[in-house]
Parts: structure tokens; C-alpha cells; sequence
């Protein structure tokens, strides 16, 4: 409820137009259009009147009320015209004395109209297409003699919409989905009438007296400095008002996120690298000492192509030095996985299932010691959709390659990681990784449960050492999107990639 001294705050803080819909609704009876206030020449424009009415109706001194009908009208008026195609149709059968073969009647109805019509006709039970020989025959039924002289009910509708805008409550919902199916027959128009009331509020406004007159809005230099300032009036701002809020420009969550991963990489004395999405399952997974039967090869995991289906090796040395590892540990020491080695199966094209993928490619071009590097990047798998998984995502993945590199140093780089990006409660625990060992998983605790983060560990020698490496090299592979539900509280990483621009707005930047 609006009581007097509101009403006298609210007063001076109207502007100038406001106060002329005010002065001009009492002059038209307390309620009107605003096509009729502009008439009356009040206003020039609707929105100049709406733009009012809307601040008003915020202040509680009107109510606006709106009326939204539709109509429906013909937009392709060639059809009254010319009539339906199943109109022609009927009528050329019928010239042809009642039956016309599929021949005939493309010719009386060419540009493709014949097969429209045909449809149409078989819709509606106009005619029945019948065997004559190896012929196919059109044959009007008793409907379709009889609508020889009748109209049908959407030639009825359609003519009705070519005298005017046929409201959505006087025409047949069923005829009215079928005209548009028809595409561009017909067309909706939506019309809207607005009614501008005063309230109670708005009432006691007037009688307390409104003076239209005009106020400065802005402050302009010119005004300052010629000195006018000082004869014109300024018009009272209500700071209390509503007012729409504004949201600054910004980078996606995701992509501020991810500038901070590759500052703290950098920082630290990292350098970045990337590879292609697409290679052999030799890099991805053979030269990593994965076994060619592991699970992870399955297809219910991995997304191997159509096109390239095989991706050639070309270094004949590297592959028949991972062959040996695979099948009996090669010089390595290692006993390797035993069995049979195959170049086939390691030479498959696939999307790449990790971007521990671009730590070995980094290592086998450039394997100097002591190096530094991480890598932020896209990876696929086989995953079914859930509030935890996709089939596409995102790892930070990096590699340390020291001579005084040690499990010690590896737990010590994830927890400063971690650290740095607002999480200082972290869980360790042993895992297995083909590649790896000793392995580990990090996870931490989130929405009830541990959420696994990524892993960890030192690759072994039988995925180094092909490259000349024989100093320890510290691994790992951080799940990003994981990382980013985390800090923003999100309970559902769909929600990461779905194009909500109210969420985007609202997101903080810090």
C-alpha cells in the first residue's frame, strides 16, 4: 500500500513523461490505450507511452493490462487464386472422365504440384489410385465427385482468412494445423492491446497536484560552462527505484579457469605443449606399455575411425623396440606382457583417450634433461552422459623430468597445485596404471562423497627408456572440469557447457 508520504517521495522523483501520462489518463477517464493516448496527441510514440506506463506501474500509480489474440491470414495469396492442388487435381480427373493415369496427370499438373496433389487426394479420400495393366491409375471416389461442386472445409477457411484476419477462437484448430503444413499458406499474427489504468495510488497522486515541467536530466559541459545551470530545473533521481541490472563484459568460467591452470604451470617454470586429437593407438597406448588386450582398448572405451581406419608408423626402429617391450620387456629388464605384439592393432586410428599422449610425443621430440612441461587439452572417450562423466572433456597433464625427481617431489607438485587453486584438503591413495609405478589417485571430498580428481605416478622404464631417458620422470593427469564443479559449487558438470547466459551473467569473476 502506498501511504501519503510515499506518494510525495514518488512525486518528485517522476519524470517528465511520467507526468504527462498521469495528467493524461485523468484527462481520459482514468484508463486508456496507448494508441489512443497518442491520438489524442499526448504522445508521439509507443514507446515513449509504454516506457511511462512501465516506470509508473513499478511505483504502484497504474496497472497495465494486456489482451495477446490470434490471428490467422493468408500469406501465399496465389492459393486463392488459383485454388489447392487437390482442387486442380479433382478437376482435371474429372475432364478426363473420372480416371487419369499417373502420366497424364503430371503433365496437367507439372513442377512437381502432381505429387503434392496426390497426396492430398489420398488424405482426404478424393480419389483412389487403382492397376490398369502395368499402369497406375487415378480414379475419383463419390467425395471427390461430390467436392466437384462443393468447397471443402480449408478452401472455406482460407477464404475467410483472404477477408481479413481470422481470429484463433472462429477457425478449426484440426484444418488450421493442416493449411500450416502447408508451408508458407498461412501465417500467425499475434496482436497485443494494452490497457493503462490509474490506481488508487495514482488517483491520490493527481489530486495532490502534478506541475508539468520541463527538467534537465544530464549534466553536459555546455550547460556547466555557459552558466545555464543555474535557471534550469533538475530533475530528482529516486535512488530506490528499480532499476535493470548490468553485467559487465567476461570470459566464460571455463576459460578463466583455464588461464589461471596455465599461469600456475608457467609460474612455476613449465613450458606448454599440444598435440593433434587424432593418432595412432602406437602413441596413445602401445608406446604408454598398455597391453594390447587391456580393457581400455575395448571399444566401449576408446572411439577408433572409420577414416583414417589405420595410421601408418613410420619409425620401423621405435616400433620393433616396443614390440620387444610388449612381448618380453625388450632390454629394459622387464618380462614385458608376453604373447603376440600386433603393428596392426597398434596402428588404428583413434581419437586420443588421454593427454598423457602429448607427455610421451613431448618427450620422444625433445628428451633433454631436466625438463618441465604440462599440457591442457581435449580428450574422448566412451562415456555414458551422467552428472559426472562426458564423453568429451578436458585434463591437465604434465610431466617433470629431474635426476632428483622422486615420489616425494610428485606428491609435493600435486599438493601446491591443488593449494594454489583453493583446495588444501586432498586424499592420496595407491592405483595402478599400466605406465606408471608407483601409481596413485588423488581425490577429494565433494557434494558427500570423494570425487576422484586424477592420477598420478613415475613412468615406468619401459615407456622412457625407448627414448633415451634414464633420469626419473614424474606424471600425472588432473580431470579440469572436476576442478571447475569444485570451486563454483557445481553439483552437475553438464551444467559447465550449457549456454545459460543468466548463469554466465550472474558468475562471479573472482
Amino acid at each position: 500500500m502506498v501511504n501519503q508520504m510515499n506518494i510525495s517521495e514518488i512525486l518528485e522523483g517522476l519524470s517528465y513523461n511520467e507526468r504527462r501520462l498521469l495528467l493524461a489518463l485523468e484527462s481520459a477517464g482514468k484508463s486508456s490505450s496507448p494508441a489512443d493516448l497518442i491520438a489524442e496527441g499526448g504522445f508521439e510514440l509507443e514507446v515513449e507511452v509504454m516506457g511511462a506506463a512501465s516506470w509508473l506501474a513499478s511505483k504502484g500509480l497504474v496497472v497495465i493490462d494486456e489482451d495477446v489474440s490470434k490471428f490467422f491470414v493468408v500469406s501465399d495469396r496465389s492459393v486463392i487464386e488459383n485454388g489447392l492442388p487437390e482442387r486442380k487435381a479433382i478437376s482435371a480427373i474429372d475432364a478426363a472422365g473420372g480416371r487419369m493415369d499417373m502420366a497424364a496427370f503430371a503433365d496437367a499438373l507439372p513442377g512437381g504440384e502432381d505429387k503434392i496433389a496426390v497426396g492430398w487426394l489420398k488424405r482426404k479420400k478424393l480419389a483412389d489410385i487403382v492397376k490398369d495393366g502395368e499402369a497406375k491409375v487415378l480414379v475419383l471416389t463419390d467425395l471427390g465427385k461430390e467436392m466437384l461442386t462443393k468447397k471443402m472445409d480449408d478452401e472455406a477457411l482460407l477464404e475467410r482468412m483472404a477477408d481479413g484476419p481470422l481470429p484463433e477462437a472462429d477457425a478449426d484448430a484440426r484444418l488450421v494445423k493442416d493449411l500450416k503444413g502447408r508451408q508458407g499458406m498461412i501465417a500467425e499474427e499475434i496482436v497485443t492491446k494494452r490497457a493503462i489504468s490509474l490506481t488508487d495510488a495514482g488517483k491520490d497522486a493527481l489530486a495532490q497536484g502534478i506541475e508539468l515541467k520541463e527538467e534537465t536530466v544530464q549534466v553536459t559541459d555546455n550547460l556547466i560552462q555557459s552558466g545555464k545551470w543555474k535557471d534550469v530545473e533538475f530533475r530528482k533521481f529516486d535512488v530506490q527505484t528499480f532499476a535493470p541490472a548490468y553485467y559487465p563484459a567476461k570470459k566464460h568460467p571455463l576459460s578463466r579457469l583455464a588461464a589461471d591452470v596455465r599461469k600456475l604451470f608457467t609460474d612455476m617454470g613449465f613450458t606448454e605443449y599440444d598435440g593433434e586429437y587424432v593418432h595412432p593407438a602406437f602413441w596413445d597406448l602401445d608406446v604408454l606399455f598398455v597391453p594390447q588386450d587391456h580393457p581400455a582398448r575395448d571399444l566401449q572405451d576408446t572411439f577408433y575411425l572409420e577414416s583414417p581406419k589405420r595410421i601408418p608408423v613410420e619409425d620401423d626402429r621405435l616400433v620393433e623396440t616396443i614390440k620387444n617391450i610388449h612381448e618380453n620387456g625388450g632390454e629394459t629388464g622387464s618380462t614385458g606382457w608376453g604373447g603376440k605384439w600386433s603393428r596392426d592393432m597398434a596402428e588404428q586410428g583413434m581419437l586420443r583417450t588421454h593427454t598423457t599422449v602429448n607427455s610421451i610425443l613431448s618427450i620422444a621430440n625433445n628428451p633433454k634433461v631436466p625438463s618441465k612441461v604440462f599440457s591442457l587439452s581435449r580428450i574422448f572417450r566412451k562415456e555414458s552422459i551422467d552428472a559426472t562423466h562426458l564423453p568429451e572433456f578436458t585434463q591437465i597433464e604434465g610431466y617433470i623430468i629431474d635426476e632428483n625427481a622422486n615420489f616425494d617431489m610428485l606428491i609435493s607438485i600435486i599438493r601446491e597445485f591443488y593449494s594454489k587453486m583453493g583446495f588444501d584438503q586432498i586424499r592420496i591413495r595407491p592405483a595402478y596404471f599400466p605406465y606408471t609405478e608407483p601409481s596413485l589417485e588423488l581425490e577429494v571430498f565433494f557434494n558427500g562423497k570423494w570425487m576422484e580428481l586424477g592420477g598420478a605416478g613415475i613412468f615406468r622404464k619401459e615407456v622412457v627408456e625407448p627414448f633415451g631417458i634414464d633420469k626419473p620422470v614424474l606424471a600425472w593427469g588432473f580431470g579440469f572440469e572436476r576442478l571447475a564443479m569444485l570451486k563454483w559449487g557445481i553439483t552437475d558438470i553438464r551444467e559447465l557447457y550449457i549456454s545459460d547466459m543468466d548463469l554466465l551473467k550472474k558468475n562471479r569473476v573472482l
